[in-house]
């Protein structure tokens, strides 16, 4: 699944899902985006300037009436008719003043096709050695496709699993299961649920990163067409790199995870672009205890807050950092028992007069002390 928030107007003008919507609106779509929007406020002016390049570069269709057609004509006619006999000069045909901003728009809309074509093609012819189309073809592969609407369940040769998104493909070697490494090639969107085995990790190349693990559940989405690459981690911890910068010895190396470290509800972006990674937490982030009284005890009576963010952090398994000293003193009263993860931690922050913000898939919270409003 996509994660929109991290996206820049480079990624909405390339992204073929709010191309889709803008230029063929459809009910379901015009939903999605105007439930999104309402939770992400802060990305409107984002989507608008790309609404608008968007439909600038739509080809329009232009009605001319009779009575314009005859005039355009008849201007054509007598400029046709003054020139002089002898050797023929190109006709300078008038411009009526409303179409002039056609022939802006023209402009605009050329300078724009080739800026975006640049940087597409550009972005292109600088990672494609490191395609699915490219690297798969010179190894022996065994390969799957999945050319329906919906997922399909495989089964390695280790008895991974992998639910393999539609529109996409992964390939693995023929001695998966008995060679150093277990090395899987994928081009589009799947989830992994890794066997556990140390000695032999299991190693996903997508495009331009290759993510590591030793035994876990993590989702890739690498489309070749998209502008970002997607890990996210269900359980244990992975580890990302980029091809580029790492040497196939480091990310093969057993019994250990280097790299950029991924835990449980965390998402990291990877952005063609420029070449940046950025580690966030999910959407809607999950919890990770099954344990119902972890659960039920998230109803405070004047509790200590260290208390509630100590349980919080465990039945999210998300690191929550805050200045201990400056918010010792601070209480929290409230029902947190059915609240999404960010609803609770906005009603902490309310209850003590502070802010958060996720840096690096960390929660960090800001304020100059209890109650006392940051603004």
């Amino acid at each position: 699944m996509k994660d929109f928030r991290l996206f820049d107007i480079y990624d909405f003008l390339t992204d073929d899902d709010f191309i889709r919507w803008v230029q063929e609106p459809r009910k379901e779509d015009n939903e999605f985006w105007s439930s999104w929007l309402l939770q992400n406020p802060d990305k409107h002016l984002t989507i608008e300037e790309a609404r608008r390049i968007l439909q600038t570069l739509a080809p329009r269709k232009v009605t001319v009436d009779d009575l314009e057609k005859e005039i355009e004509v008849k201007k054509l006619l007598d400029t046709i008719g003054a020139q002089p006999v002898g050797r023929p000069e190109a006709p300078v045909l008038p411009i009526s003043r409303h179409k002039k901003w056609w022939y802006a728009a023209a402009v605009l809309l050329i300078a724009l096709a080739a800026t975006i074509s640049y940087l597409v093609l550009n972005r292109n012819a600088t990672v494609g050695k490191f395609d699915y189309a490219y690297v798969t073809p010179s190894k022996q592969l065994v390969e799957n496709v999945n050319s329906s609407a919906n997922p399909v369940r495989l089964v390695l040769p280790d008895e991974s699993i992998v639910e393999l998104g539609a529109g996409s493909r992964i390939a693995y070697t023929n001695n998966f299961d008995s060679s150093q490494t277990r090395d899987v090639y994928l081009s589009g969107e799947a989830t992994f649920t890794v066997t556990k085995n140390p000695a032999h990790p299991f190693r996903v190349f997508a495009n331009e990163i290759v993510t590591k693990v030793l035994g876990t559940s993590f989702t890739v989405r690498s489309f070749t067409r998209d502008s970002i690459i997607q890990v996210i981690v269900r359980t244990g911890k992975v580890s990302v790199y980029s091809q580029e910068n790492t040497s196939n010895a480091e990310t093969g190396s057993p019994n250990q995870l280097g790299g950029i470290i991924l835990t449980f509800n965390q998402e990291l972006v990877y952005k063609k672009s420029n070449r940046e990674f950025k580690k966030t937490l999910l959407q809607n982030p999950v919890v990770i205890t099954r344990d119902t009284v972890d659960q039920k005890i998230m109803l405070y009576d004047d509790a200590p807050l260290e208390k509630v963010f100590a349980q919080l952090s465990k039945i999210y398994g998300v690191t929550i950092i805050y200045d201990d000293d400056l918010l010792n003193t601070c209480t929290v009263t409230a029902d947190l028992r059915s609240e999404p993860f960010y609803r609770k931690l906005d009603l902490i922050c309310k209850a003590i007069g502070a802010d958060y913000e996720i840096i690096d898939g960390q929660v960090i919270i800001q304020s100059r002390g209890c109650g006392t409003n940051l603004n």
